[in-house]
């Protein structure tokens, strides 16, 4: 039976449907074969719908990062392709993969990323969901937060990897592993012989032995084999990490990116301090939070730093709205909150300045009306 004889069916049999009004009869139907109706629809992976599908099934793994906070992030970080940006999320690469989109074209992501990532290694589950072909890795780059500290003290080293690929101590590991290999070959030989020498056995029980020991030694020199190919692909890919980390340490050395973005569920308030130091003069920065105690904490470090202008603490308000001829109003259930965003610009740095200055400067950023009262009390 398909599901229009089964919505056909239930519409015959319902004793209230013909009483009901147009409208309500409509609904009746969409509300039945929303139910009966099993329809696929393959669309093509974008921010906006998988930024959807996390906050409608897994809020936790985006920091509930609302598809609305999302592209306002997006706008106020100023993200368009040619841009050297520095991200830092725990967003399952949610964010990430928005920035590649926005800074992407048909074939290769146009200027370069700096994925800032604690712990072991960086995670980008959500990236890998919108489909990007392998250039645009190419411009990604990626740097552990446990670094930044030695990076801007100037003490940052990678001696713990490899220099380069070890291949003289894999020649000599093969040749090592061949000698074995001769030498117990050798004493199976010797081993046989006496045997022979001393027992009598039947041909057919000599040539069972003969393929057991003749399958032991090629099980061993395959296993012998896979090992030494696991020992240098490993050794190549941290020769490859190593590489990966000083180049992503130039830049930021350069101290010259675009911008930066941080939606983590770690305090901002140390991050951002810290990040600010690689980011150029006159270049926004936004940071996403899902609470609005630490931004505030963030904002007025910030205040007291200098550095920066045009601070601003917001939050995005959601209301969807049902569009139908003569029907369209606004829902009744809405989101309760998509979390709270911090942006500014960055400015030159005068670290030379007394904190006399600063307060002064401070002074004079409050209204004159509220100046003027302060100078009359004084008098």
């Amino acid at each position: 039976v398909s599901s229009k004889e089964i919505v056909q069916q239930l519409i015959e049999n319902s004793t209230t449907f013909r009483d009901k009004t147009e409208f309500a009869q409509d609904k009746y139907i969409k509300k039945k074969k929303k139910k009966y109706e099993a329809v696929i629809t393959i669309v093509k992976p974008s921010t906006r719908i998988l930024s959807t599908m996390y906050y409608a099934r897994e809020p936790g793994k985006i920091n509930h990062l609302r598809y609305d906070t999302l592209a306002q992030m997006l706008t106020l970080g100023n993200i368009r392709a040619g841009n050297k940006m520095i991200v830092m999320e725990t967003c399952a690469g949610l964010v990430l993969g928005a920035v590649m989109e926005r800074m992407g074209g048909k074939k290769a992501c146009y200027g370069s990323i700096i994925q800032m990532y604690p712990g072991g290694g960086p995670v980008r589950a959500a990236t890998s969901c919108f489909g990007f072909p392998k250039l645009f890795f190419d411009n990604l780059h990626e740097f552990p937060l446990s670094k930044v500290d030695s990076l801007l003290s100037g003490t940052f080293s990678t001696e713990s990897l490899p220099s380069e690929p070890e291949d003289n101590a894999l020649v000599e590991e093969e040749s090592n592993g061949l000698t074995d290999e001769k030498q117990t070959s050798l004493q199976e030989a010797e081993e046989e012989s006496t045997t022979e020498a001393t027992m009598e056995i039947n041909q057919t029980e000599e040539q069972e032995t003969m393929d057991v020991n003749a399958e032991d030694v090629e099980f061993k020199e395959n296993k012998e084999k896979e090992n030494k190919e696991n020992v240098r692909e490993k050794q190549r890919k941290q020769w490859e990490r190593r590489k990966k980390l000083i180049e992503t340490a130039a830049l930021l050395r350069e101290k010259n990116a675009d911008g930066l973005i941080v939606a983590s569920k770690f305090h901002p308030t140390p991050l951002l301090l810290s990040l600010l130091e690689f980011v150029a003069p006159s270049r926004p920065f936004v940071v996403y939070c899902q609470y609005k105690e630490p931004l505030l904490e963030c904002y007025t470090k910030l205040r007291e730093r200098g550095g920066v202008i045009n601070l601003k603490l917001s939050e995005t308000w959601l209301r969807n709205y049902q569009v139908l001829p003569d029907r369209s109003h606004p829902k009744l259930t809405m989101s309760g909150g998509g979390g709270y965003l911090l942006s500014g610009i960055t400015v030159i740095l005068d670290k030379g300045k007394s904190d006399s200055s600063n307060l002064e400067a401070l002074k004079m950023e409050e209204p004159s009306s509220k100046r003027c009262r302060i100078q009359d009390l004084h008098c």
